[in-house]
């Protein structure tokens, strides 16, 4: 009796919840992309790192609905594999493009092997780009992991910043020859709001030192708004446009490393449905930023919700970006 009790109150919570955040939030997000949208992303080639879930899995099925042929960079071949199954039914049934000769590539989903934490597996995956694509128009370094314990990926990097920052800065250098030979072209970079609460400590990158998962994490994020600025002033003038975005609060399995006590887990994920955004929803600015004519030509900025916003001075400091660039070039080996 008293577990049905508290399964009620909290169902009861849960209810109240979720209609205060729709009354005070509005209803979900709508799709913001129109016939333009569809029109510019026709037939156009998008790399998407860990798009076989959440906001990456939830950007594909946009792409492809406007059009896009999406290459999807993931770890686990498996999972990726069901995924692009799952999405191609969904694009079939909504009645999208029909991947065929005629299609100019519009519809298409291709699935490719990338591990993040091993560079061997990002110089691999770039080589087989490079050799089988002859263009690419946007890149969406989405992929990431979130408040992991103390663990380092196949090269020794400490795992947050190994894979959030240090994997995708060599996979896009890697393809920044492409991206500009397919000009005009973007790259787009998931990072955080929490980057708020991370420092770029020279000292200590790989936190051997001392490690604090939620520390690390945010840094990591704010390494990625540091390497979007830098990366932005280094592609003037090559039609190349570079920005970086926060999606909010997202229901996805990011944060699979994450304690929750028993007891308070169904609290939680009454508030989370009551507050957190769905993935397709967290997903809108990657969207954005990919496909609309709005922001052609627009470079090193920061968005959330589909607008700018301003950045704290340690995530617009020029000479921390320039160093934190110098270092990673030495870190990932293009420089020795």
């Amino acid at each position: 009796m008293a577990v049905a009790t508290v399964a009620a109150l909290l169902a009861a919570l849960g209810g109240a919840l979720w209609l205060a955040a729709r009354r005070f939030l509005g209803p979900s997000v709508q799709r913001l992309h129109g016939s333009e949208h569809s029109s510019f992303m026709h037939g156009k080639t998008v790399l998407i790192t860990g798009a076989n879930s959440g906001l990456g899995r939830a950007t594909a099925a946009e792409l492809l609905r406007l059009g896009a042929r999406v290459i999807m960079g993931c770890r686990d071949l498996e999972r990726a594999e069901e995924a692009a199954g799952q999405l191609r039914r969904e694009l079939r049934q909504a009645g999208g493009p029909e991947p065929g000769p005629s299609s100019g590539g519009a519809g298409e989903l291709v699935v490719k092997h990338l591990d993040l934490a091993s560079l061997r597996s990002v110089r691999a995956f770039c080589q087989e780009m490079l050799q089988e694509e002859p263009q690419l128009d946007v890149l969406i370094n989405n992929a990431g992991i979130f408040q992991c314990p103390y663990m380092k990926t196949e090269d020794g990097f400490e795992m947050q910043f190994g894979v959030n920052h240090l994997g995708h800065f060599l996979l896009t250098n890697l393809l920044l020859g492409l991206l500009k030979s397919s000009a005009p072209s973007r790259i787009v970079v998931v990072s955080s709001k929490l980057y708020k609460y991370g420092d770029i400590n020279f000292e200590d990158l790989n936190s051997e030192q001392s490690y604090n998962k939620s520390f690390c994490y945010s840094r990591s994020k704010l390494a990625n708004i540091l390497f979007t600025r830098e990366l932005a002033h280094r592609l003037e003038g090559t039609n190349v446009t570079v920005n970086v975005l926060h999606p909010g609060i997202v229901r996805t399995n990011l944060g699979r490393h994450i304690h929750i006590p028993l007891l308070v887990k169904p609290l939680f994920n009454l508030v989370s449905w009551a507050f957190f955004k769905t993935p397709l929803e967290g997903a809108q600015t990657s969207i954005y930023l990919a496909s609309s004519p709005e922001v052609e030509g627009v470079s090193g900025k920061y968005f959330g919700d589909c607008k700018e916003e301003e950045l704290l001075p340690k995530a617009m400091d020029e000479s921390v970006a320039r160093k934190l660039w110098d270092i990673s070039e030495v870190m990932v080996g293009i420089l020795k």
